[in-house]
């Protein structure tokens, strides 16, 4: 991989070891609504999708309803329940307990990739006030060249804020690689043929990334660091 000039982080179970929390949130959200609580395993399956895509699928709505009934997962639900659940998720992350602390190594290797002279970038589901939050808190924003969140693209897997990231820095898909730990982030890199590279310690298993032909998938920040 020596022509590429840009890595592309996911955040959530790339960077930041957050799923736990996540999931916490959306039960919160969803108890706070009087719906039922969908399943851990429910859950991890739309991290990193923006949140409207994400509520959506696990508390679907069905053509020509009303609002929902607060049966069930299942159960219809108008415009309006949908951004209350997003609103209560927020609510929720500002104030859960749950540690979400960068994973071990997450950055010893944006400090060294980027002393080596690689731009880093970010293209995550979190909303743009939500990253920069992160960024913040973390310290991590100079290591940066741009970022962007999903209330400013299209969500993943569409490649609209990797297009968009590309055409900022006018570099090639080739030039660049997508780091994540979902089918999502693989899915996403796949439709515009830009090389790509799966990590497990996230949401998303190794025969579930290897579908879409990741040009890795690893195990540890260590590998990852060998691999650029």
């Amino acid at each position: 991989m020596q022509d590429i000039r840009l890595a592309i982080f996911d955040w959530d179970g790339t960077l930041m070891d957050s799923v736990g929390r996540i999931v916490a949130c959306v039960q919160g959200a969803a108890r706070d609504c009087e719906l039922a609580v969908p399943a851990p395993a429910q859950i991890r399956l739309i991290i990193g999708l923006s949140l409207d895509v994400a509520m959506s699928r696990l508390f679907p709505l069905s053509s020509g309803s009303g609002s929902g009934s607060g049966s069930g997962s299942g159960s219809a639900f108008d415009e309006r329940q949908i951004a209350a659940l997003i609103d209560r998720y927020r609510h929720h992350y500002l104030h859960d307990a749950t540690p979400s602390p960068l994973f071990a190594g997450a950055g010893e290797l944006l400090h060294d990739w980027r002393s080596r002279g690689l731009q880093l970038a970010v293209a995550t589901g979190k909303s743009r006030r939500g990253l920069d939050r992160v960024l913040d808190e973390t310290g991590l924003r100079p290591l940066f060249v741009t970022s962007r969140g999903a209330d400013e693209a299209r969500s993943k897997p569409d490649p609209q804020m990797l297009e968009q990231i590309l055409d900022e820095l006018g570099l090639s898909t080739r030039q660049a690689v997508m780091i994540g730990d979902s089918v999502h982030d693989m899915a996403m890199a796949e439709a515009i043929a830009m090389p790509r590279i799966g990590v497990t310690w996230g949401v998303d298993s190794r025969d579930a990334l290897r579908r879409h032909g990741p040009v890795a998938v690893v195990d540890s920040m260590a590998a990852l660091r060998g691999l650029l």
